[in-house]
Parts: structure tokens; sequence; C-alpha cells
């Protein structure tokens, strides 16, 4: 039997590939016309990216339509040259129809939760067995009505995590995928609420994303040979001398949903509203070159876009997560093996859960403010760099202290502390309980960069390294369930020409090679009664990146090989590719990527920190927990939610293995 998912609505998969030829040959006449104007730059490019996923069928089918122009208008004012530069991007992604089972308004379904069952006395006076528990049907607690209901059915939901990995005895809830517009279940206001609409037409959106670039560039040249360029406008600001890793290059946040961590960070930084003034000096008697540049980026903040929850690429699936989370605030849910740490249990409204996301409004005050000075010194290049930002990945700070905010007791139904009554201190805050506000705390980061040529070796060499102040990490040491710590992070980096005469004796190759690196100052980590507590993240974590690259018939076919391994994850994706430049304006892409090694991996989930205690101090096999009336964690753990760290981006996609098939057109 065919798999219906590698051969969806055929015909309308033609009348959608029609409209693309036809749009590219329109464009070829567009070409052609000369507008007469030498001071005007016109180009662009139509394109078609079909992905086809594993076990999932037609994962991409985005359309691109991409205009760049540059207009000169040559001296203004105190500007000896000024321009106009634009970039525009209009985007179709046809997945959400082509596929809508998987990723629109079609897809989920009705799901069932784990269940591992506990002896009797622990969550209730008879054993509990193991079973599969419908949405709405798991161990009730205080105002649980309202899961499974019309208000939170169970329909249109998949369980957390369940394309990676089992629940394994674990806690998994339900994960509300469909577009906002269809299920609003867990949309997070202003961050992960799209529409259907927004998903397919992702370039449209209240923040102008069509906009890929537009800003006025202009220069003056002093008399003192010093030249002074200032650039306003939206744009891309790309620091650092490496790629993939963005060690330095923080300045604009990224669009992961569009590729997850594989397409060009071109094309997936979200430009800024910015101003960036930049002072070249040139040789002096120390240095061969020199250049200072100032950037304030007065745009309203922006995180970097994770992938919405029902979307083909999230990176660590984390959308799912906090999507789920938010409807297990809001509207309750099923949590699997939670009550006793094995019976399936279902929480009311305000109890766990994700709360709110809180982004900062526009301010001055919440502006960024970047510096930095470059120069060449004995043919090496260098550079110092300084941000003063906020972190572009959110932080999830628990209820369950001072600064947090009270939850209700799902045993009592009262907003009640550990100790009786509501105070203002933060002891009526139920410590180590998995409910959270979302924040992007202010960072600062300090940097530098180098790069050098060697000859006698034919090589390039490269390096970045960077220091920040004030991230934070998920840590269930806490009672808020998270902390601050310095990170250092750093990537060196070679790129060598070499010839392997027997299969190309007039051409070399390249192969480029990385190592990314991550220190964390302040981790955090002990071995508790179950296992290990703490930071889930690693301590020091490396990733490599190796590319080898060639080049065939006047450099028109050029197959390339690019691998990377995620040493603590032991985890590997492989992605070999052929790229075929059939003339001067058509271009063809073949690529596969496969990821190999371990995915999914576990940490502790808090189950049994014990918030509500006496209520929850039992281990799964009916005895006491260690200090009954404490909350602290104990270490008992799964896949969810925390694992997901361990694992890293590509242990996460383990299960997303591609054929990727790219046609573009340039003109």
């Amino acid at each position: 039997m065919n798999n219906n998912k590698w051969h969806i609505k055929p015909l309308t998969t033609a009348f959608a590939l029609a409209g693309l030829i036809g749009l590219s040959l329109s464009q070829q006449a567009v070409a052609s016309i000369d507008t007469g104007d030498d001071t005007l730059e016109i180009s662009g490019f139509v394109e078609n990216a079909t992905y086809f996923r594993n076990k999932v069928g037609l994962s991409k089918f985005r359309n691109t339509l991409q205009l760049e122009g540059t207009k000169i208008l040559g001296k203004i004012g105190a500007f000896d040259e000024f321009s106009i530069n634009g970039t525009f991007r209009a985007t179709y992604d046809g997945v959400y129809d082509l596929n809508s089972d998987e990723y629109g308004d079609g897809a989920g379904g009705a799901i069932v939760i784990e269940q591992i069952g506990v002896p009797a006395g622990v969550a209730a006076p008879v054993a509990i067995p193991a079973a599969q528990a419908p949405w709405g049907l798991g161990l009730p607690l205080a105002n649980y009505g309202i899961v499974g209901s019309p208000r939170n059915p169970n329909s249109g939901l998949i369980v957390l995590g369940e394309t990676l990995h089992d629940t394994d005895g674990g806690v998994a809830f339900g994960v509300p995928v469909r577009p906002c517009d269809k299920d609003s279940r867990g949309c997070l206001n202003n961050y992960m609420d799209d529409s259907l609409n927004e998903l397919r037409y992702s370039d449209f959106n209240d923040r102008w994303d069509f906009i890929r670039e537009l800003y006025v560039n202009a220069t003056i040249d002093m008399d003192s040979g010093t030249t002074f360029n200032l650039q306003v406008g939206k744009k891309q600001e790309v620091w650092g001398r490496t790629d993939l890793f963005r060690v330095l290059d923080i300045l604009n946040p990224v669009d992961y949903s569009r590729n997850n961590i594989y397409d060009e960070l071109e094309d997936i930084r979200i430009p800024l509203w910015m101003a960036t003034a930049e002072w070249q000096f040139g040789a002096n008697d120390v240095l061969d070159d020199m250049n200072v540049q100032f950037v304030w980026i007065f745009d309203k903040f922006r995180p970097s876009k994770l992938g919405q929850a029902g979307t083909p690429n999230q990176i660590l699936d984390a959308g799912s997560f906090f999507r789920g989370m938010n409807n297990c605030w809001e509207n309750g849910c099923t949590v699997s093996n939670f009550a006793g740490g094995g019976v399936a249990t279902d929480f009311g409204p305000g109890v766990i859960g994700l709360r709110e996301v809180h982004l900062p409004d526009w301010s001055l005050d919440n502006s960024q403010f970047g510096v930095k000075f470059e120069g060449v010194f004995a043919d090496v290049g260098f550079s110092l760099n300084a941000f003063y930002t906020r972190s572009q990945l959110p932080s999830l700070r628990g209820s369950g202290g001072p600064g947090g905010f009270e939850t209700d007791n799902p045993f009592t139904g009262a907003v009640v502390g550990p100790f009786g009554g509501i105070q203002d201190d933060g002891t009526a805050l139920f410590p180590y309980i998995i409910a959270f506000d979302m924040y992007f705390p202010r960072i600062v980061m300090v940097g530098g960069s180098l790069d050098y040529y060697v000859d006698p070796l034919k090589t390039a060499f490269r390096a970045e390294l960077a220091w920040t102040k004030g991230e934070e990490f998920a840590n269930t040491l806490k009672p808020r369930l998270f902390s601050e710590s310095e990170v250092v992070r750093w990537v060196i980096g070679a790129d060598h020409n070499f010839f392997i005469r027997a299969i190309n004796k007039n051409k070399a190759f390249l192969a480029s090679f990385q190592t990314f690196g991550q220190h964390i100052l302040d981790h955090d980590r002990e071995d508790g009664l179950f296992g290990p507590v703490g930071m889930p993240d690693w301590k020091d974590n490396y990733i490599s990146t190796l590319l080898i690259k060639g080049w065939w018939f006047q450099d028109r076919l050029s197959p390339q090989i690019i691998s990377a391994y995620d040493w603590s994850a032991k985890a590997y994706v492989i992605s070999p590719s052929v790229d075929w430049l059939i003339n001067d304006h058509w271009r063809l892409q073949v690529a596969a990527n496969v990821k190999l090694g371990t995915g999914a991996r576990k940490f502790s989930d808090c189950r049994v920190c014990n918030p509500f205690a006496p209520y929850t101090s039992f281990n799964q096999d009916g005895s006491s927990l260690p200090d009954p009336y404490t909350a602290f964690d104990r270490g008992l753990g799964g896949f969810e939610p925390l694992g997901r760290f361990r694992s890293g981006p590509i242990g996460m996609a383990q299960e997303e293995d591609e054929i990727q098939v790219t046609l573009r057109y340039r003109f």
C-alpha cells in the first residue's frame, strides 16, 4: 500500500507548481527590461523548497519571491555618497494546505495519557493499576472538571514528545496543535499565537517581516582620510567570523521555525530597526587597518522565533512544551504518572503550567546598544565587541518564592500557603511547583574574534570568544526552578583547500572544520534520591561541524557533505547535497538531512518535589518521601520536560530525517 503522506493532494500540488513556473517565466520578462538608470539596481529570485520527512510526508512546500534593490542618490548635503537599499520577501508555505492533517486545521486528535500505576495507599486507599487514561479521565483533583469539557476537549491534541519518544514512566500532557485561529488553547499572546494565514504567509505580520532590509547608507570622506559611514533603517547587522554558531553574531534574533538550525543565517535572521555608525580610520603606526562601530537597536524587542506547536520546525520542541503548559494553566490538563509518581492526574486551571509571557514594552530603556573595535595587526584580523541586550531565548521563572505568584492548591481547592494564610513575603507561594511566567532577561555580552591565514599550510584559521552575564537556566535545586549564571562560549574554525587528483585533478576541494564550546560558570547539579537534580544543561558542551565541498564543470556542479556532532548529547546529523547551477538563471539543489545517535534523554521532572506537603509526599512504592513536610527535588524524572536540554537541537530532531529539493530562478 502506498503511504498517502507521500502522495498528498496531487492536483493541488500540480496547480501550485504551475503557478510557480508561470511566475518564473513572467519574472524573466521583467528581468529583460532595462530601466535606463545606472543608479538603480534591481535583482531577485523566485524559489520553491519542497521537503519530505520520514513518517510525516510533506514537511515544507515553501514558495518565495525576493526582490533586492539599491538606488544610488549620490552626494546629498554633507554626505559624499547616499543610497537607499532594500530587500523584500514574500513567502507562502503550502504544507499547511497540502498536509493539513499534520500541520493545519486537521492536525492532532484524541489522546490517551500513560499511567504506570501505584500500590494501595499512595494515591488512593486501593492500588491503582496501569492504564491508558483518556484526556480528562485521570485522578481528579480540585477544579479538574474543565479538562475534557467543551472548553478543553479531547481533540486537536498530541501527547508532548510523542514524535520522538514514548512516555516511558515520565510525565507528559496534551498539546493543542492546530493554528491559533482554529484552536486558541495554549496560544501565547504576541509570542506563539499565529493563525493559519500567519503560518502560511510568515513574512506578513504586524512587524512587517516582508521587509528583510530597508535602510539608508550615507558616507562622508573626511580630509583626515577617515571615512564615516551611517546606516539607519531595518536591517541585519553581522558580527563575528564563523558560520552557524552565534557566539558574537547575536544582534538580530533568529527564526528557527523556517528550518530549525539548518538554513543560512542570512535567510533566518530577523531584521530589526537600528542605526549603525562606523568610523574607518585606515592604517596607523601600529595597525594595518582600524575601525570603530556603534550600534543602536531602537526597534521593540523581539525574541528568536522557536516554532509554534503544530508546525514542522520547532527547535528543542519548545513550542509544544510552552503551548501545552499554557493550556494547563488556562484550562487544566491531564498529566501522566504524576500523583504518587505513577497515576495520570487531572489538574484544574491555575495550578501548574505557564501563566504569562512578559515581553518588554518599547522604551529607550529597553533599546539595545553595541560597540565594536576592529583592526588588523601583523596580518591578524581581530575585533573586540560589547553588546547590552536581552536574552533572545525565553527563561521560565517559577512561582514558588519571592517575586513569584500564587497558585491554587489542588488538594484543598484554595489559594493557601504550606503554613496556611496568604502573605506577601513569599511564604505563601508553593516552592518547587511547576508553574511559571516567561521572561527575557537583560544580558551583557563582551567578546572578540581573530582570523589569520597561514600560507605554508594554505589554511585560514578563525576564532570567537564571548562572555555573557545575566542568562538564566532551569534549575530544580532552586525553589523557583531557575537560576542565573555567567556563560563563556567560543568557537574555533579552519578552512583548507586540498586536491584529490583521482577525483578532480583541476579543482581543489574545500574542507571547513569548526568546534563550538559552551561553559556554564555557575553550574549547579547534584545526585538526588532517584537521579540527577539541578541544571539539565551540560556544564561543558561541544559541537563540531565538518564541511567537504567540491566543484566540477566550471563550478556549475558542486556536491558537498556537511555534518555536525554534539559530543555531550551523542547526537549526529549528516547532510549530503548536490548544487547544480543549470545556467545563469536556474539553480537546483537536492539534499538529505539524516540524524543518528542518541535522541531523547531523561532528567528530573520535579514530580516528587513535594510542593503540596503532605499530600505529595509519597514514593511510587507507597513509602513516604524523606522529609515529607519539606519541598525539594528528589530526582524522579523522565524525558519531559527537561530532558530536551540534555538532547540538544540535534538529538531532539532525531525523527526528522528529510529529503529536500530546492529550485530557484534568479533574475
